[in-house]
């Protein structure tokens, strides 16, 4: 039995510091599985403090019950705040008082033996900097991937980031032997090791003189390098090729796709991270590759050896130059919410008849396939008959969608669906709103979305290696 209080002066320490947790601190899953796993709530508090719909409201609710959750609760809180990537936070309740003394509501605390964060503060320099500076590091501030090629520039980059955690690092979860055995028979096949390829075209630099509109995708290193770390957790050899033309992507994908091992593997994957349009991105000499070939590549005529295997694209890049405002959501919370986008990407399957080819050697018929199937794409912004969008990018954490899918693998491919995942992901990019006071973006929406012509559940099985 936990003992009923906290000690005096670790509730002041609380107290005191209360409204820069509240506006600082990134309560997510992870952490309050943290204070699960130490005893410190219970199942009933963890739901009960995860069903806030903004990041400060969850802060408020897990800072009202922790005082009365015992003497262990105050340490085993600092603890997981070191674990979270939150050092500062933890550092600001520990110290001494008489080194506390500028620290009062509204102000966030800036440790002083970290230069580096300032790298990627603020690069719009307003007279108000240091007051917009106390904000939810669960928010951060965003940029648009793309405005489309040879537009003029209106203005200096609006591209902002906040000081703020690093992706999560947490160990991807490990599926158990009970759920492989009571999911497999009705998923793909996911039991080679390696699970299969993932190749990540990250585009950071692009050439000035080719694309001048194109400016640099400040924390695109960190998404190419969140992916490598979680796909090759899960068990895929991945490949990373930075700062390609578009011919160079063409090429490094035409290779891919030609692999001869994707015969002994169960799936692939593929990552594709620059500027981009409605149905294209951008090579780094500002010409376009189109998607549409890109999934041409991977269908069941051209890349025979993955047919009836599963094929996951996930495409951090703006889809248009429209920037998502949102509009006010008439009942409900407080906080302003997405429209209920729910448009989808119709799959366009190729429709050519078949010919003598698909013969056997002995003129009966083999079993006939689409053209494209079993592929599945998540995007980080929406494509719609009038909305096209903008994705969002932190310069310190990576884009919004590339954290929330590293987030999700992480937590969640133990025991859920990758379509299921990504219902997860749009979940959580609809609650998040961008930080940049008097400027275009602030509270600013983005909205993702995939399409999928999986034919069967796609469970990762993190871990876990059966024997056949």
């Amino acid at each position: 039995m936990l003992e009923c209080g906290m000690l005096e002066r670790d509730r002041l320490a609380l107290r005191k510091h209360s409204a820069v947790l509240c506006k600082q601190m990134v309560v997510d899953e992870l952490l309050i599985q943290s204070l699960q796993a130490d005893d410190i709530l219970t199942e009933s508090m963890a739901e009960s403090i995860l069903a806030g719909q903004t990041s400060q409201k969850r802060s408020w609710r897990l800072l009202l019950l922790l005082p009365k959750r015992g003497p262990r609760a105050f340490s085993s809180f600092c603890s997981v705040l070191q674990d979270t990537e939150q050092q500062h936070l933890c550092a600001l309740l520990t110290q001494s008082p008489e080194k506390d003394g500028r620290e009062r509501h509204g102000e966030s605390f800036q440790p002083e033996a970290e230069p580096e964060r300032e790298a990627g503060r603020l690069f719009l320099q307003t007279p108000e900097k240091k007051r917009e500076r106390s904000v939810d590091s669960s928010l951060p501030l965003p940029t648009q991937e793309v405005i489309a090629a040879k537009r003029a520039r209106m203005h200096e980059s609006m591209e902002m980031s906040l000081d703020a955690d690093s992706p999560i690092t947490t160990p991807v979860l490990p599926c158990t032997d009970d759920f492989y055995l009571s999911h497999c028979q009705q998923s793909y096949r996911m039991g080679s090791s390696p699970r299969g390829f993932a190749l990540v075209i990250s585009n950071v630099t692009f050439d000035p003189c080719a694309a001048p509109d194109l400016d640099p995708r400040k924390g695109g290193e960190v998404d190419e390098e969140v992916l490598r770390k979680v796909f090759t957790e899960l068990d895929y050899l991945v490949t990373v090729r930075r700062d390609l033309t578009a011919q160079g992507m063409r090429m490094c994908i035409e290779q891919f796709c030609r692999r001869p091992d994707h015969r002994t593997v169960d799936s692939c994957v593929v990552c594709l991270l620059s500027h981009g349009v409605e149905g294209a991105i951008y090579g780094t000499d500002g010409q376009l590759l189109q998607l549409d070939w890109v999934f041409e590549s991977f269908d069941n005529a051209h890349c025979p050896l993955l047919q009836n295997k599963p094929k996951m694209f996930f495409i951090q890049a703006c889809r248009g130059e429209e920037m998502d405002c949102g509009v006010e959501q008439i009942d409900g919370p407080e906080r302003t919410c997405s429209p209920s986008c729910e448009q989808r990407d119709a799959g366009r399957e190729g429709e050519g008849d078949a010919d003598s080819r698909q013969r056997g050697e002995m003129g009966r018929p083999r079993i006939k396939l689409p053209q494209r199937s079993d592929m599945i794409c998540g995007f980080a912004s929406l494509k719609g008959q009038r909305l096209c969008t903008a994705a969002m990018r932190n310069t310190k954490r990576g884009s919004w969608f590339i954290q929330e899918i590293n987030t999700a693998l992480r937590l969640r491919a133990r025991d859920t669906h990758l379509a299921d995942i990504l219902v997860q992901v749009n979940g959580r990019i609809k609650e998040r709103e961008g930080y940049a006071p008097g400027t275009a973006h602030h509270r600013c929406k983005e909205m993702s979305e995939f399409t999928s012509s999986l034919c069967k559940d796609l469970y990762l099985f993190p871990k876990y290696h059966p024997q056949y």
